[in-house]
């Protein structure tokens, strides 16, 4: 009897342990509780990530043989759960980059070890964007040294990954596709709406991901995952947050951040709020004269008089502000279900394009305005995890979003009264079912199911800015709806300890109404609505092959594609002087095949190196190219006439490249990395010729010096980018005038530049952090290629961050 009861009181001691056991995560040298650590075990399955005080419940891992604990710059530990309680539930991670394994979850929007998937992913974690300081989430990317960021003016940043951009990308929030029917082929800008002060961890996917995202995911994938609410591991509430302040000098930024995360045992929230307020961007004293622009256009009584400008540097107009709130509430009744909804806004102030304000005519200024709307996104998110383990799924994860889009472009050229105002509206609704099961011990798939709705809604105004009075005037887009219907499957398959294979295929169906008939009083359009109905499948299959833990060799062959939306087949827009480009109904999807070939290899805990190179061909791409509307080549626009041009499926494009990083650990603190891109693209001109493609930048990168103690961090970089000369331009890049600068003949090209930064962050207590930096040391005045705005100019950098 007495051994029945020690044993009672032994196993309901055990079923308490199970109940709460808290694991906390350390830095090894400097005893730094670490956030967003996760921990992983395949059986029982289990998963988990480290709140702001460095710690898990781990009850769910109980009798775990292998629990696998992973954060960026750490060296990945394995332990067992009966190891864990002889610890003490305290762990200590040992910092390094020379790491080739961590958790993922852009490949298949699951949680996914990155040694078995065969495409190249690149981390961005919190903790390093709060030590790099950038101003929007486009150069968050930037720095990467990995994307490439063009900008037209300073209140946006479109990136290129391999030779792509724009609606050749796919654009992720917390699972959910971003990119909407109006995204274009031109520059975009809505990745400004992201806040990277709300964003937990960043990741990027390189190379085709259409099967489990469809549309646009040629290029890449870019995947945001905003900040989850933590739970208490207690009975008592937690509370924890942080507050940011920080001031630039290039554009004199004034940033404030504060989020709050409140958690108990079941419930838990998360409130964000941001506020930006950007000057005008002043660029850099030495560099090419043909980037200053010294005057602007104000409006003096009723009249358009040209300024010159006190400082010929500031690049006028360029200002703006922006304000992005984000709430999140997240409920988990029990281990098997977990529930979160999600609100999130933005908001800019109008700002100018500030190249389209460099364009001349007739000698002198083309435009006396020529600026963006307010720029809005809101997105109401409900996602809905379950842990089923049947027979149909192990794990489920609904998420259904609603998301609303709004732009505007307004412009009016010189000494003329008449404003024009385009208004665009998007109203995104999506629906994903995404299942995982385990078949057997080597067998994972993932598959699911997807539904989209974009309805677009289009406004012209004409507004006599002398009167006062408005009239209906030609829209950007016809009315229309754009939906896409899918189903994926994807299988992860363990052939050995050394060699995993994946594969995938989806179908996917996509419909398009559009109705023209409110620009038919503008326009010589010879129909009124258009109708698309068509399908794609695609695939990928590839392998990863790791002959050692320090070696890791990948192969992937894929395909992607991008169906029509309504930018292309019912745009209106001058995209060039002389040239307007107008509806054409009569498109289908283009398709990418790329292989993909990667090598990882570290030798000892001192180096490290990456590389992986890549081939991408496009067919039926749809670009620009001169069209006939109604049996007419040129119509009269914006008072000028044009040449008619029109988005077709008229070319194929090559694009290629590889991408190399380095890390290197020394001594006493110090570490060296580097990454260089090179790619080049080709597409098929109108007259069988080629030229290079747009999108694919010069060659690119960063290196980086750090130094690090316990409280202090210190990095000097320098960014660069190679020579694009004119004869090596894009064809339509080549009469740009206002983007480039001139060589010894008077061409346009896009000279090499470097720039040489530091950036300081030091640890004042366990509640206040000073950062500081400067970027472009040298005050170098340079242009990133395609862009149409200057780079900033010496920028001095003050951050200061408390956290409670």
């Amino acid at each position: 009897m007495k051994k029945f009861f020690i044993s009672l009181w032994l196993l309901v001691g055990a079923m308490f342990l199970a109940h709460s056991q808290t694991v906390t995560i350390k830095d090894n040298d400097t005893g730094e509780l670490l956030e967003m650590a996760t921990l992983m075990s395949e059986s029982p399955r289990a998963f988990t990530t480290t709140n702001q005080k460095g710690q898990a419940d781990v009850s769910a891992f109980a009798g775990s043989n292998k629990i696998e604990i992973r954060l960026l710059g750490y060296k990945t530990k394995s332990i067992s759960y009966q190891q864990l309680q002889e610890t003490g539930n305290i762990v200590h991670l040992k910092q390094t980059n020379l790491d080739l394994d961590q958790v993922v979850v852009s490949a298949s929007r699951r949680q996914q070890k990155s040694e078995n998937i065969p495409s190249k992913i690149t981390v961005i974690s919190a903790k390093e964007a709060a030590f790099l300081n950038p101003q929007t989430a486009a150069d968050l990317l930037s720095l990467s040294g990995k994307v490439y960021i063009q900008k037209s003016q300073q209140g946006g940043g479109s990136p290129m990954i391999r030779g792509f951009a724009t609606n050749r990308l796919l654009y992720s929030v917390d699972g959910v596709r971003m990119n909407t029917a109006i995204f274009r082929g031109g520059n975009l800008q809505n990745v400004i709406n992201l806040d990277p002060f709300a964003i937990g961890k960043t990741e990027v996917l390189f190379g085709p991901g259409s099967v489990i995202y469809g549309s646009d995911a040629i290029g890449g994938v870019m995947s945001f995952q905003t900040l989850t609410p933590q739970f208490s591991l207690t009975d008592k509430p937690m509370v924890s947050g942080k507050a940011v302040t920080r001031f630039s000098t290039a554009n004199n930024e004034k940033t404030a951040h504060l989020d709050v995360n409140a958690g108990w045992k079941k419930w838990a929230m998360v409130l964000s709020i941001s506020s930006w307020d950007n000057d005008h961007l002043r660029q850099g004293s030495h560099g090419p004269e043909d980037y200053i622009k010294s005057i602007y256009v104000q409006r003096q009584d009723s009249i358009d008089r040209i300024i010159t400008q006190d400082d010929p540097l500031l690049q006028i107009p360029s200002a703006y502000s922006q304000k992005n709130i984000m709430q999140k509430v997240r409920f988990k009744p029990n281990e098997k279900w977990d529930f979160q909804y999600g609100f999130h806004y933005s908001e800019t102030s109008p700002y100018g394009r500030y190249d389209r304000n460099n364009r001349y005519r007739k000698g002198t200024l083309r435009y006396a305005e020529w600026f963006y709307g307010p720029q809005k996104w809101m997105m109401n998110n409900l996602s809905v995890n379950h842990s089923g383990n049947n027979l149909l799924y192990d794990d489920l994860t609904l998420r259904l979003a609603v998301q609303s889009f709004e732009e505007s472009r307004i412009d009016r050229a010189l000494n003329n009264n008449k404003r024009r105002v385009n208004t665009e509206k998007v109203a995104a609704y999506s629906v994903n079912l995404d299942f995982t099961k385990l078949p057997g011990l080597r067998n994972k798939l993932f598959y699911g199911l997807e539904y989209i709705f974009d309805d677009v809604t289009s406004t012209g105004e004409v507004t006599d800015i002398s009167t006062g009075k408005k009239s209906k005037g030609a829209s950007r887009y016809p009315d229309a709806t754009w939906s896409s219907l899918a189903a994926y499957l994807s299988d992860e398959f363990s052939v050995s300890d050394k060699f995993t294979a994946l594969a995938g295929i989806r179908f996917n169906q996509y419909v398009i109404d559009a109705d023209f008939s409110q620009n038919l009083d503008f326009y010589p359009l010879p129909f009124s609505d258009a109708r698309l109905n068509k399908s794609s499948v695609t695939g990928s299959i590839g392998g990863v092959f790791r002959p050692a833990e320090t070696w890791i060799i990948s192969a992937n062959i894929g395909t992607a594609f991008r169906s029509p939306n309504v930018d292309d087949i019912g745009k209106v827009f001058d995209s060039e002087a002389g040239g307007v480009t107008v509806p054409n109904p009569d498109l289908k999807a283009e398709y990418a095949s790329n292989f993909d070939l990667g090598l990882a290899k570290t030798f000892g805990q001192t180096l490290k190196i990456d590389v992986a190179g890549y081939y991408t061909i496009l067919e039926n791409a749809m670009v620009k190219r001169n069209f006939q509307l109604g049996g007419r080549d040129s119509i009269l626009y914006d008072g000028m006439l044009s040449q008619v041009q029109a988005i077709q499926n008229a070319a194929v494009a090559h694009v290629y490249g590889v991408q190399l990083g380095v890390e290197l650990q020394l001594p006493a603190g110090f570490s060296l990395s580097s990454d260089l891109n090179y790619q080049y693209g080709e597409e098929e001109l109108d007259d069988g010729s080629s030229s290079p493609s747009r999108h694919a930048p010069p060659m690119y990168g960063i290196t980086r010096l750090n130094f690090r103690t316990n409280r202090l961090h210190l990095q000097f970089y320098a960014a660069y980018m190679a020579e694009r000369k004119f004869e090596d331009l894009p064809f339509d890049e080549k009469a740009k005038v206002e983007l480039y600068a001139k060589d010894a003949n008077g061409n346009n090209y896009a000279p090499a530049w470097y720039t040489l930064n530091i950036k300081a962050e030091v640890n004042l207590s366990e509640t206040f952090t000073l950062s500081t930096g400067i970027e472009n040391l040298a005050d170098k005045r340079y242009r990133p290629y395609s862009s149409g705005i200057s780079a900033p100019g010496r920028n001095f950098i003050f951050s200061l961050r408390a956290y409670f």
